[in-house]
């Protein structure tokens, strides 16, 4: 058996480039032609750099931790809201899926998609925007998850092209990968739909306030809405050699991400959590920074909890 798996490993990377060369897009990264890691390490005679990179994210804690943090509402009462888990796995399951249509790296994918939200804090948006207003306050400092999201990847001594799909998600700079930018334009096509479906769960939003044009266009269930949108991306971005929209469907997408923003993200009905979450977290920072802790380790600390957690250490302070 030992002679066996040694010939298997010896030809594992050969079959793999061989394989790449015959079915990817010119467009997609080669596996074995990455940009290397910060640390250099000897390769895995039976998964590529970006599979290593997959499992190593899988493995860790902080993707571990995305269970216990929510989307949208303060550890909810029901077993079926988004977590961080749930978003993640659903953004990597579509992105795949739009990878492998276009014949992109799905692996790059699959890492890039399982490793954007590591670093995001606890309590959604608002927890992400207290965290950065404390930072501010004390530190002149600034708090962005997708930077953070990084410093983990960092840690994990992961491949550069997954570590710049993991910084560029959200932001201003752009992806450097095909395979990146369909990870941070399925991001929002996953969130936006997911998150109106926990709205209405919640009570907080009708189906029948949703604004009908884009609903039209898109569809009025969630998996309708998603389907649209993904065949657009892959049929629009074939045509183009580049990751992108059509315009009518772009800008449908944006009119719902500003209408959950005005209604639930940031609306009336989540006011109280919101203020909830940023309670919390200012009473944390506070008691950390007091302990006479460095930024870093009090963003690294803090950015990592889970809702329940973050809840019960500040109730204990």
């Amino acid at each position: 058996m030992p002679e066996l798996a040694g010939r298997v490993a010896d030809a594992f990377e050969a079959r793999v480039r061989e394989h790449e060369e015959r079915w990817l897009s010119p467009f997609a990264v080669r596996s074995y032609e990455h940009g290397g890691r910060l640390r250099p390490e000897d390769e895995c005679g039976l998964r590529t750099p970006f599979q290593r990179d997959r499992d190593r994210i899988l493995h860790s804690k902080p993707f571990r931790r995305l269970k216990g943090k929510t989307q949208v509402f303060i550890d909810p009462a029901g077993d079926h809201y988004r977590t961080r888990m749930t978003h993640t796995l659903e953004t990597t399951a579509i992105a795949r899926g739009v990878a492998r249509a276009l014949r992109l790296n799905e692996d790059l994918v699959e890492a890039i998609g399982l490793g954007h939200d590591m670093g995001h804090p606890p309590f959604g948006h608002a927890g992400e925007e207290a965290l950065d207003e404390a930072l501010q306050a004390r530190f002149r400092r600034r708090f962005r998850h997708n930077e953070q999201s990084l410093r983990i990847a960092e840690s994990l001594n992961l491949t550069a092209e997954v570590r710049d799909g993991i910084l560029t998600h959200t932001g201003e700079r752009s992806p450097g990968t095909h395979e990146g930018k369909i990870v941070r334009l399925v991001d929002r096509v996953a969130y936006i739909n997911h998150d109106i479906d926990d709205a209405i769960r919640f009570g907080i939003l009708d189906a029948d306030q949703l604004p009908q044009a884009e609903v039209e266009l898109l569809g009025s269930s969630g998996s309708e809405r998603i389907d649209r949108l993904v065949h657009d991306l892959v049929e629009q971005s074939e045509r183009a050699g580049d990751i992108m929209q059509s315009e009518e469907v772009g800008d449908a997408m944006l009119a719902l991400r500003s209408f959950m923003f005005e209604h639930v993200y940031l609306g009336p009905n989540t006011r109280a959590q919101h203020d909830q979450a940023r309670e919390t977290v200012q009473r944390i920072f506070e008691a950390l920074a007091a302990d006479g802790r460095p930024p870093e380790e009090i963003v690294d600390y803090l950015s990592g909890m889970t809702d329940r957690f973050a809840l019960e250490y500040a109730e204990s302070r």
